[in-house]
């Protein structure tokens, strides 16, 4: 359909013409509200956004003479964040 017919159709209904996928070959364009368009679009970046999980880093800290009850502790910190998905570092100084 030609740009013109589309937009003449698009005035008529009170709505606007807008350009989905604009590097397709012929361009896709659609006849819709273009605020409800916008609408849409930052409620899917915002759904997008919500269920992406950002990788913490979790630092232990160890020292040469460590008790083994303090090392049991920590190892069984270590465990649980690596179980969550964290990245852990372990330090020793």
């Amino acid at each position: 359909m030609p740009p013109q017919q589309a937009l003449t159709i698009a005035r008529e209904k009170g709505l606007d013409l807008v350009e989905i996928s604009p590097t397709a070959q012929p361009p896709v364009c659609r006849v819709m509200d273009y605020g409800r368009y916008q609408y849409e679009e930052q409620k899917r970046t915002r759904q997008a956004k919500k269920h992406q999980k950002t990788i913490e880093v979790k630092e232990i800290k160890f020292r040469p003479k460590v008790d083994e009850h303090d090392y049991q502790f920590k190892k069984k910190h270590v465990e649980r964040f690596l179980a969550h998905g964290d990245k852990v570092k372990a330090t020793i100084f």
